[in-house]
């Protein structure tokens, strides 16, 4: 994990899983018994930011909502992937979709359906709630837990590292 900030420099695209990344793993259940997933804001701005900014982000997922699917489209994400049993079959897609090498991936997952696509990619990260064979393998642990930010802490470091991360001029108050 002492690399971190350099390797951040060689990420080209973004990929995450759902359930437990970009929404909390844990969640009430609708009338139909189907878990009702969060988003969060901030980790949204940071993915539109990325698009935003020419990188490629997907969404691998085994889940399958239409809500959720629209959600990620609104904000710029051209790969979704959902109900998806095998992960690296899905990342290998999309390598193929966007012509980049599986080194300038940043993937971020956080259970044991994550491990295997995890290995395939050149920066494996995870939230601060992941289990602990995937902070095993990650080369950077958020200091946020799925669904609360973590997104958002990966993708401002990465352009931040790469000049790209956007920031607002301040106002300057001037005394009459």
């Amino acid at each position: 994990m002492s690399f971190f900030k350099e390797e951040l420099k060689q990420v080209k695209a973004f990929v995450f899983d759902l359930d437990g990344v970009l929404s909390k793993d844990t969640s009430t259940l609708n009338q139909q018994g189907e878990p009702v997933r969060t988003a969060n804001v901030k980790d949204g701005y940071a993915i539109k930011n990325a698009v935003a900014s020419g990188y490629p982000v997907a969404v691998i997922t085994g889940c399958f909502i239409d809500s959720i699917r629209l959600r990620y489209e609104r904000l710029g994400v051209k790969y979704y992937y959902q109900n998806i049993n095998d992960k690296v079959a899905a990342l290998k897609d999309f390598l193929q979709r966007t012509g980049l090498s599986r080194e300038s991936v940043l993937f971020m997952g956080d259970d044991l359906v994550d491990y295997y696509v995890m290995l395939q990619v050149g920066l494996p990260v995870c939230p601060l709630d992941a289990v602990s064979e995937i902070k095993g393998i990650s080369k950077y642990i958020s200091n946020k837990n799925g669904g609360e930010g973590c997104v958002r802490d990966v993708i401002e470091q990465t352009l931040r590292a790469q000049n790209k991360w956007f920031v607002e001029e301040l106002p300057v108050n001037k005394a009459d």
